[in-house]
């Protein structure tokens, strides 16, 4: 499951509201929960403080919300009206258009040239320049949980979704030019994770069976890496997600640990060097490879886990992340017990990470007091020079056009205009996004054509 991805139906007490659902944006600058009462947005630059963005009890019963990058696109989508997606700029206050649909709405996907709309059995493309549908993919395989993942880079718009509903094939579809790419034979059992990396190169999935986590390479579908998470016991994957720099993966599932899995190669030549007698059995392995069963063979050369995250509870809905903040590499994990757990992972070394902070969601994201661990010293100056590393894509302050604060006063009317190429610039109110396809109680329907 990509960093965008929610929780249904997971209830939690909080201060006179309820969690329904949370999600991250794309670069896992934001972190968005829903409510019974409405929906928040945090920022999620420090560790110390969990500040909200915006607040939002106009919508009741909020079970998806996503967030654009760190602008103020959001969409939310409500158990009050089910088939009906919000479009809103939080920052001027302003619905920008609503769309109704012949179902459920189950997730939605968002990226800077397109949204995703998923159905259990129909899949909506739209433009997010203008809002308007491009494509619906009616008759696919059935899904009833919205799996589905779109890449994030500006380049591609690849989309992936299950090409099956009793085996783990993915469809890999070209939002942008609207065809079909491949499909790719990645698991046996039926797929529950599947998520794209920075670039949009890598995509990863796990099955249900949740022991196996596979890499594949797009556009061609090629079978990169591949890690078992266990063998002991079959588990319920709830997230999958990359880092930003594409160099880790990490998956949480309903147990109480989190892996997080290294993406290297081992080079051949390291084992061809080493004269001890390990080195000639690596060797031996290797070679014995190409005579084994492909099963065999595989769990030969599957990898363990680089970094582990030993949560206090199981059997838990929860959402991980991985985030550079503060020039550090964290671990996150929003559970479904209406927190937020924040962890220390150590690139060069992995082992089991340090929880440093535990916000609380429902409440004013303010931590709750000190975790044990936040007593241990702190971590040597070496570490973090060797984690300062620049991110693949611009920060929200060097993107033009994605700034956090929209630039207008709440309720200002926005002229009409047209729209000129490239992304969405939402705080510019001459390229706003398309104001025009709502005036006054106008409603835009979807019906499969």
């Amino acid at each position: 499951m990509d960093p965008g991805q929610g929780v249904e139906n997971s209830e939690v007490t909080g201060a006179a509201e309820l969690l329904k659902c949370f999600s991250y944006n794309q670069d896992c600058t934001s972190l968005a929960v829903g409510t019974t009462t409405g929906y928040k947005l945090f920022s999620l630059g420090t560790v110390e403080q969990l500040e909200v963005v915006h607040k939002s009890d106009e919508t009741p019963e909020v079970y998806i919300v996503e967030r654009l990058f760190s602008s103020s696109l959001v969409v939310v989508v409500s158990h009050i009206k089910p088939r009906q997606m919000n479009v809103y700029h939080f920052k001027k206050g302003t619905e920008i258009c609503n769309y109704s649909y012949s179902s459920n709405i189950l997730s939605i996907r968002l990226n800077r040239q397109r949204l995703i709309v998923c159905l259990e059995e129909s899949i909506y493309v739209h433009n997010i320049k203008d809002m308007k549908l491009l494509k619906t993919l009616l008759e696919t395989p059935r899904n009833p949980t919205g799996l589905c993942a779109l890449s994030i880079n500006h380049s591609n718009s690849y989309l992936a979704y299950p090409a099956s509903s009793t085996t783990g094939e993915i469809t890999l579809y070209d939002a942008n030019n609207l065809n079909t790419v491949c499909t790719i034979p990645a698991h046996d059992s039926p797929l529950a994770a599947i998520t794209f990396n920075s670039t949009g190169s890598k995509l990863a999935s796990a099955s249900e069976k949740g022991t196996v986590i596979r890499v594949f390479s797009t556009p061609e579908g090629e079978k990169l890496y591949e890690f078992r998470r266990g063998m002991k016991r079959y588990v319920n994957i709830s997230s999958l997600v990359f880092s930003m720099d594409s160099q880790f993966l990490c998956a949480s599932s309903n147990t109480e640990t989190v892996h997080i899995f290294k993406l290297e190669q081992v080079a051949e030549s390291s084992l061809d060097e080493s004269p001890s007698w390990t080195g000639y059995m690596g060797k031996m392995l290797m070679a014995a490879t190409n005579y084994l069963p492909t099963q065999v063979s595989d769990m030969m050369n599957q990898d363990r886990a680089f970094a582990t995250v030993r949560l206090n509870f199981s059997d838990q809905k929860n959402v991980c992340t991985l985030a550079t903040i503060q020039k550090l590499p964290r671990v996150l994990v929003a559970s479904s017990d209406g927190h937020l757990y924040i962890y220390n992972l150590d690139p060069q070394d992995g082992g089991e990470c340090v929880l440093i902070k535990k916000h609380s969601l429902c409440g004013s994201g303010k931590p709750e007091g000190n975790p044990e661990n936040e007593l241990r010293s702190p971590v040597p100056q070496s570490y973090a020079a060797t984690v300062a590393r620049p991110s693949l894509l611009p920060s929200s302050s060097s993107m033009p056009g994605y700034s956090e604060d929209g630039g207008m006063l709440r309720g200002e009317v926005i002229p009409e205009h047209e729209f000129a190429a490239g992304p969405v610039r939402l705080d510019d109110e001459n390229e706003f996004p398309p104001i025009h396809l709502c005036h006054g109680n106008q409603k835009s329907k979807v019906k499969p054509s």
